[in-house]
């Protein structure tokens, strides 16, 4: 099985972009095509998980500690 990933909203939409032009087999998914933008990390993360996705993330500063406690 392929890895899935969805970004979450404050990961560079030009990443996602980047990787979709340099790699189309990788399954990424924006922030707003998940419709998960604005609402909180911890049900970001139960999204991602419930759709079997791997959540990529700049958040350094709380992402952490909602994904331990996750």
């Amino acid at each position: 099985m392929k890895p899935r990933f969805q970004a979450d909203a404050d990961f560079n939409h030009k990443i996602v972009l980047a990787l979709r032009r340099k790699e189309p087999a990788i399954d990424i998914r924006s922030a707003h095509e998940a419709g998960i933008t604005g609402i909180r990390d911890e049900e970001v993360l139960r999204k991602a998980a419930d759709q079997g996705r791997i959540l990529v993330s700049h958040d350094r500063k709380t992402m952490p500690a909602h994904l331990a406690h996750f």
